[in-house]
């Protein structure tokens, strides 16, 4: 993880809406990580393709959670993720 970690800032999400609001984070390498808290049975949009949504939250701060919207293959792949998955 170290490794992988190098050169890179970790935010965590129940912090990301003050960051995006005081730093340019399309400037540096950043990584965050959620665990699915909660997810909306799949639906079809207007033009009829499936999305699933996802709400992420990081466990410290359980009122400031993430959506997460999933479409096409996105969707496809990760439909069946497990809530409670990192």
């Amino acid at each position: 993880m170290d490794r992988k970690m190098a050169n890179r800032k970790l935010i965590r999400l129940s912090q990301l809406k003050s960051k995006l609001a005081t730093e340019n984070l399309e400037e540096i390498d950043w990584v965050t990580f959620g665990v699915i808290v909660k997810k909306v049975t799949p639906q079809s949009s207007n033009n009829g393709r499936t999305f699933s949504i996802w709400r992420l939250n990081d466990l410290r701060d359980l009122n400031q959670c993430v959506s997460l919207f999933l479409f096409g293959d996105v969707h496809k792949e990760h439909w069946k993720t497990d809530q409670g998955t990192v």
